[in-house]
């Protein structure tokens, strides 16, 4: 149980189960509406299944079981790897992506892990200085497959960030 300034009943950080899927479905694809260069929702219950049997969700409710902020974490050998990081629109800006990122770095710590992973998707510029301040660097860039077909004309890359344990 941990408290964020300008939410009023403590918050529950855990790993989800499946009967959390439609819940954390429409809390990342509310977060990740603003990517409208991408058609469709940014997922699903099947795809989040398909993610949690490679890793887990780790996901911040509210009292009422109401879901804030989930992150993706998956170990990859020595490293780790963060994705699909996502918060209430309503609730941005309150340091729910900050307590996310490090509750998801601490898991990678105690896994043994020296480093984790991201990617950003280079038309989501403004999300690389938010990273930044978490400590991670770009250090790559690599394909964007995405699941969803993309707005005609439009085209994407991911950008690789890391950071050292």
């Amino acid at each position: 149980m941990f408290s964020i300034p300008g939410i009023e009943s403590p918050l529950h950080l855990r790993e989800a189960v499946s009967a959390d899927l439609p819940r954390l479905a429409a809390l990342i694809n509310t977060a990740f509406s603003i990517e409208s260069f991408i058609g469709g929702t940014r997922t699903d219950d099947e795809n989040l299944a398909e993610q949690m049997e490679k890793g887990s969700i780790l996901f911040a409710e509210d009292g009422a079981g109401r879901p804030l902020a989930s992150v993706y974490v998956e170990r990859r050998g020595m490293r780790g790897y963060m994705g699909m990081l996502a918060v209430d629109p309503a609730h941005q800006g309150k340091g729910l992506a900050h307590r996310m990122v490090e509750t998801a770095e601490e898991r990678f710590r105690q896994q043994g892990c020296e480093a984790v992973d991201i990617v950003v998707l280079n038309l989501r510029s403004e999300l690389l200085p938010i990273y930044r301040r978490f400590g991670y660097v770009e250090t790559g860039t690599e394909a964007f497959h995405s699941p969803r077909p993309l707005r005609p004309g439009v085209e994407c890359h991911c950008i690789v960030m890391s950071k050292q344990l």
